[in-house]
């Protein structure tokens, strides 16, 4: 079973490596990942700009949700599914696009589990403002 404090302390180290592989896909795919777009056919800048923006959706779902959940975990939506990405069209991809895909369907994987973890345990860490208003509230 998983502790609120355990949870949180995964739901920040996610929110951190989400943090810097936006940052790093930016830096990519707004600068080499451009001259690596155009060295490709027509067929496969269209197959690169739909998986960078499959990539970019997919670390902005998982943003949305960790900062939602951090420092205690927050009544929402759940994690949204991820656009699926095979194998095959990524492999066709040049290697540092391929890698960034990779690690952004590998973190919304592991954040799920996180999540589904969570709710199949009834997880519920709240922030210690609430708390504190909830020890307030039972005083008086």
């Amino acid at each position: 079973m998983t502790t609120p404090a355990l949870a949180n302390r995964l739901v920040e180290a996610l929110h951190v490596e989400a943090l810097l592989l936006v940052d790093e896909s930016n830096a990519y795919f707004g600068g080499p990942g451009r001259l690596d777009r155009d060295r490709l056919d027509p067929r496969g800048r269209v197959v690169f700009a739909c998986e960078a923006l499959k990539a970019t959706t997919r670390l902005m779902q998982l943003i949305a949700w960790l900062t939602t959940h951090r420092g205690g975990r927050l009544p929402g939506a759940p994690l949204a599914e991820a656009a699926e990405s095979d194998e095959p069209t990524l492999a066709g991809l040049p290697s540092a696009a391929r890698r960034l895909i990779l690690a952004g369907i590998e973190l919304h994987q592991r954040t799920r589990r996180l999540a589904e973890l969570g709710e199949s345990n009834g997880v519920t860490a709240i922030s210690p403002a609430r708390h504190l208003l909830e020890r307030l509230e039972r005083a008086f």
